[in-house]
């Protein structure tokens, strides 16, 4: 049986030892952006509503303001859009996450030659 071994990591963004954001709540607010509403960005990062706006107002508890803006319906219907603070946050976690994984694949060859 060949088994290697795999380095493996989770990242994810806290402030005062409260969690943030980690991969779940990034998708799950990729996907409002892109949905423009709540409720299908949830289903969209495969959550429920009600979880969906749980998360968002864990993360908005944690870093003390908003990160969604939300107009109410009318003729067009409402919608809602990450705010810039989110839009930043999103880019510092995907920034770190990518150098975590870029670390990992480089350290994967020494982690190789010593199960060897």
């Amino acid at each position: 049986m060949d088994s290697e071994i795999i380095a493996k990591s989770r990242v994810w963004l806290e402030r005062a030892g409260a969690y943030v954001l980690g991969e779940q709540e990034a998708r799950l607010l990729a996907a409002i952006e892109r949905a423009g509403s709540i409720k299908d960005g949830a289903q969209a990062a495969g959550m429920s509503y009600r979880t969906a706006w749980a998360r968002v107002r864990d993360m908005e508890r944690a870093l003390g303001h908003p990160i969604v803006r939300s107009r109410a319906g009318g003729p067009g219907g409402g919608s809602t859009t990450l705010t810039g603070d989110a839009q930043q946050l999103m880019r510092v976690f995907h920034e770190i996450d990518t150098r975590v994984a870029d670390a990992l694949r480089e350290a994967y060859p020494r982690a190789r030659e010593v199960a060897s």
